[in-house]
């Protein structure tokens, strides 16, 4: 009985959620766009994940390198390693790790805003008062995400590859122009864009959900806590669906 009302739950959840989606572009007009929203929701969102993102990207390219050296010295194809270590960076574990620190700080911020707006009634206010909530906070927070996720991807790429550059010279010499010249011989236009495609679903994801949260808040301050928490736990799913669907996509469209 318990099993049965939880998947119940689920897919009038997954319902929901669909027609909160729908609601999206149905407001989602320029000439309706609040511009300056729009703005401040990106800085505040690229100012705020930025270190974090940052930070963790250059962590990556550093012990990921350190750990496969090993594993390639034993082969002797010690001089593979930037190339693989750059595919691998830059097709999988950077867009998927940065996505994860985005699900939890974005998602669960846009939630906790906008659950704690709706429990003190601001959002009502809102309607009184003449302004669309709908447009106003959530298409705003989910353009800003659906821009800024892929934008700090790419800068997570780059520093995550700097760390790597760092890793290799922790075992042995090898110049940055060297280096540089290795990552492109093995590192595609193939690699690159998939991962940027898949990074503006996560961002799209990350912002509907938080948003979609938020606007679901109920029982008060405690339930703006229950809203943040959800979000990060149904974006982080919703980032390894998507990552999933991507990756059997482009191993399709290699194959064809």
């Amino acid at each position: 009985m318990k099993a049965t009302n939880t998947i119940q739950r689920t897919i009038a959840e997954a319902g929901e959620l669909a027609v909160f989606t729908g609601r999206f572009f149905r407001e989602l007009r320029p000439g309706f766009m609040e511009w300056a929203e729009w703005i401040n929701q990106c800085f505040r969102i690229g100012n705020l994940t930025l270190p974090l993102v940052a930070i963790t990207g250059f962590i990556m390219g550093l012990v990921i390198t350190i750990q496969s050296h090993p594993s390639m010295a034993a082969f002797g194809a010690e001089s593979w390693l930037p190339s693989v270590v750059s595919v691998s960076l830059v097709r999988e574990i950077v867009p998927v790790i940065t996505a994860l620190i985005c699900a939890g700080k974005i998602g669960s911020g846009i939630g906790a805003e906008i659950g704690s707006m709706k429990v003190t009634e601001q959002i009502d206010a809102m309607e009184v008062s003449g302004t669309n909530p709908y447009n106003y906070l959530v298409v705003t927070r989910v353009l800003a995400a659906l821009f800024m996720v892929p934008m700090l991807v790419v800068i997570s790429d780059a520093i995550a590859l700097y760390g790597a550059f760092l890793g290799v010279n922790m075992k042995q010499v090898v110049s940055f122009s060297l280096y540089t010249q290795q990552i492109f011989q093995k590192l595609n236009f193939s690699d690159i864009l998939p991962s940027i495609v898949k990074s503006f679903f996560f961002g799209f994801a990350i912002g509907m959900i938080g948003c979609f949260k938020g606007f679901a808040t109920r029982n008060g301050t405690q339930g703006v806590g229950a809203a943040a928490n959800s979000a990060v736990v149904l974006s982080t799913f919703v980032v390894f669906i998507i990552d999933l669907v991507a990756a059997q996509l482009a191993d399709l469209f290699s194959l064809t």
